[in-house]
């Protein structure tokens, strides 16, 4: 039973004076309040006794926690995740005359979701734990999603060891969802509490300290890993060998030297996970009316793979895409490109008579193949070169996967036997591993050519490469033997489908360069070709790219072919079609709703009507940039306030809050896309830190320059402004964002050039809280 007299206090030990001021706060605040005991957890330091054990009893034991986060201490996170997991309100509160970890916080993104008090000295820290705390602490369902029970935290780059952890969880045919630092720069701390209780296990991992990255993902391992103990998870907790684990995971954490090692680790996680849900009894559900229960999916499409197809919005582009007309679907970050990826993929296989080959590359292996080999070539010997790596292996994985699918059926057909075995004798050839899935099969192949160029051509730079050199390097079979037996037995199949995504997560993060773009169009140019030669032996052949719209534009107008692309894209401009995307979420998360009921009816259940005077739907719209998964990302962080602090629908309150955690989301995650395309500008946007919301384009190009962009980069950065809908033109009838006018920035510079030196321009309101705007 927990003691109402009790309450635990963690904290960091980091500064002295700091420590001397809690002390002193707990102190007073103890001896004001006599039925209450704030107790400091330096008092459960037991000699002989493992740290970790005392403090959570203690926790378990006390009535509410207080966590200090001036630093964040690992040690601490863990603690507050872990109070969090036991159903204990936490009271979070930060010392304000010290900068400590703010910064590393807003970068982290769990902390200001959850809300902190703030004190400047003993006494503040006295009066405020002294004053009303509500102790009712933040609810979560535990509902098991069992189509996909495992969490994982991922890294923000994938090396072995991460790709060796998700593959083999893979391998035991328990689907994870994830959080990805690559879609969400930051981890909302209601995120991830939600997720962790809808889940039957947790896996997360520590990262070397030599990592710019690493103490930004170890925190929100050590949050998550406290989530998972506190609601009794089976929790695998990843540390590399050498790695100092905080004491309070010490215990628990598995070490590996080898990527190899991981293997052993998720197996017998995987039985743990296996005995955890046949021992979870699924409970009844609740009512449909409450704000808690109710769903809407996933801002992140790869996480809701098994729930989608119920409230998948099928727009003409999906159509286009289903009907064979497009090869490339092209989509800024947000915009839908993998619900469509993940939506075609299941329509077309759907028919077992169609060969599915979906490709989604992790990056880190072509970031590898540049780095080994194409940085040491002439540009005409990388175009041959990247071309032939791709039609070869494209080729592989439609043979893969053809021989995957039929593995048990050609036993049992007399018609496909004999082809079988010819293409399985074909493809299985000597230096050359079929295992693992795609990431691990491209990794070999890109470590096998750069192994044999280095051996040939050690370092030289400017290589030049002749057709028997290509060949010798990138073919491991006999690729005219392989593409005949392939054809022969395509002709036993309807159709062929080859969907490629993530090829942007192989660029670097100091930019796109010259090897990114002849990767793209080398892909492009493999596609066209298989098409063009299986359609000769009257096969149906489908390559289809997704690739982000401004990007690809950004590559392709130099090329020859640009323009000649079929290409679906998708631009989001009216707000009516993102309210239909929600509806029909929402609809699904009811079940006992009309599915033709009304936005409007649905939206006065859950949410206020208007916000400052305005619709709240349209609030939400107009800050979303028109991307539906940040639509869906502002709706979440307001209902995950609204659940917080118990309301029965969505506040004017949690709406404020959910703005303020999403533009600093959506801050770092647009900072990030500019730098694929501005790498010699970082952190652009932060220039614009306290400016006014109203500025000229002088104004603007003055605080570019002293920010350091250069002159000949000044119009660049500015029509990228625009581009990306940072900014927009302030016109007789309104401000113009770049989706007013359907994404033709021509548009909004033509009619600023009228304008002349009268010309203004307005910040996104999306940017405001983060950026301090002033309105």
């Amino acid at each position: 039973m927990p003691d109402p007299h009790l309450v635990f206090v963690a904290y960091p030990s980091r500064d002295q004076n700091l420590l001397t001021v809690i002390r002193e706060g707990l102190a007073r605040a103890s001896a004001k309040l006599n039925s209450i005991r704030f107790e400091p957890w330096e008092f459960n330091d037991v000699v002989g006794t493992p740290i970790i054990s005392p403090v959570i009893n203690k926790i378990e034991q006390s009535s509410f926690i207080v966590a200090d986060i001036s630093y964040l201490n690992l040690n601490v996170v863990y603690e507050i995740g872990y109070a969090i997991g036991k159903k204990k309100r936490v009271f979070l509160i930060r010392h304000t005359g010290t900068a400590g970890d703010k910064d590393l916080a807003n970068r982290v993104g769990i902390f200001d979701t959850v809300g902190y008090a703030e004190y400047s000295d003993s006494d503040a820290l006295a009066y405020r734990l002294t004053g009303y705390i509500e102790q009712k602490p933040l609810e979560f369902t535990g509902i098991i999603d069992n189509k996909a029970p495992v969490y994982v935290v991922e890294p923000p780059q994938k090396g072995d060891a991460a790709t060796m952890m998700t593959s083999r969880l893979k391998k035991t045919r328990y689907r994870y969802r994830s959080f990805n630092p690559s879609e969400d720069s930051r981890l909302s701390a209601t995120d991830a509490i939600k997720q962790v209780s809808s889940s039957a296990g947790v896996m997360v991992s520590f990262e070397s300290d030599a990592r710019e990255w690493a103490n930004v993902h170890n925190i929100r391992t050590m949050f998550v890993a406290g989530l998972a103990d506190g609601m009794e998870k089976p929790c695998l907790i990843l540390a590399p060998a050498g790695f100092t684990v905080p004491l309070d995971v010490r215990d628990d954490a598995k070490h590996y030297t080898h990527p190899d090692d991981i293997a052993e680790h998720v197996a017998s996680f995987a039985l743990e996970l296996t005995e955890h849900l046949q021992l979870v009894e699924t409970p009844l559900k609740a009512s449909l009316n409450s704000l808690q229960n109710m769903t809407f999916g996933d801002p992140t499409a790869e996480n809701e793979m098994t729930t989608l197809g119920a409230y998948y919005m099928q727009t003409e582009q999906f159509t286009r895409a289903v009907r064979g007309e497009v090869n490339l679907v092209v989509g800024r970050k947000g915009a839908g490109k993998t619900a469509l990826f993940l939506q075609l993929r299941d329509r077309i296989r759907a028919d077992k008579r169609n060969v599915m080959v979906d490709l989604k590359p992790e990056g880190y292996q072509l970031i590898k193949l540049k780095e080994d080999l194409l940085s040491y070539l002439t540009e005409g010997a990388r175009q041959h070169l990247i071309t032939a790596f791709w039609e070869y292996l494209l080729l592989l994985e439609v043979t893969y996967k053809v021989l995957e699918k039929d593995r048990t059926t050609h036993k049992h057909n007399h018609e496909i036997y004999e082809k079988y075995l010819d293409l399985e004798a074909t493809y299985k050839v000597e230096n050359f591993s079929s295992e693992g899935d795609f990431s691990e099969r491209l990794l070999g192949v890109s470590n096998r050519i750069a192994s044999s160029y280095r051996a040939r051509f050690g370092e030289v730079p400017d290589v030049k490469l002749t057709v028997e050199d290509v060949t010798s390097l990138v073919h491991a079979h006999d690729i005219r033997l392989l593409r005949k037996k392939l054809s022969d037995y395509l002709n036993t199949k309807q159709s062929v489908w080859i969907l490629f995504d993530n090829l942007d997560k192989g660029w670097n993060t100091r930019g796109v360069d010259e090897i990114d773009i002849i990767v793209l169009r080398c892909l492009v140019e493999a596609g066209r070709k298989i098409e063009r030669e299986m359609r000769k032996n009257e096969h149906e052949l489908y390559c289809v790219i997704f690739v982000r719209n401004d990007v690809y534009e950004l590559l392709m107008k130099g090329s020859a072919d640009y323009g000649k692309d079929m290409r679906a894209v998708l631009d989001w401009t009216d707000p009516d079609m993102l309210r239909e995307m929600l509806r029909l979420r929402l609809v699904s998360g009811m079940n006992e709703v009309d599915s033709n009921v009304t936005f409007e009816k649905i939206w006065r259940d859950i949410c206020v009507s208007h916000y400052h005077g305005e619709d709240t739907s349209a609030y939400f719209i107009e800050r979303s940039l028109m991307r539906p998964r940040n639509v869906l990302k502002i709706f979440a962080h307001s209902k995950g306030f609204a659940i917080n602090f118990n309301h029965s629908k969505i506040e004017e309150s949690d709406i404020e809050k959910g703005i303020k955690a999403f533009s600093q989301d959506l801050l770092i995650e647009l900072d990030h896309e500019l730098s694929d395309v501005c790498p010699d500008v970082p952190d652009l946007l932060y220039h614009f830190i306290d400016q006014p919301s109203e500025v000229s384009k002088f104004d603007l190009m003055s605080t570019l320059t002293s920010g350091g962009v250069g002159a000949d980069q000044l119009e660049k950065v500015f029509i990228f402004l625009l581009y990306y809908g940072v900014i927009g033109l302030k016109t007789e009838t309104g401000v113009q964002y770049i989706f007013d006018v359907s994404y033709d920035s021509k548009i909004l510079t033509t009619r600023a050039q009228r304008l002349g030196e009268n010309a203004r321009y307005v910040f996104n309101p999306a940017f405001w809280d983060a950026l301090g705007i002033i309105g």
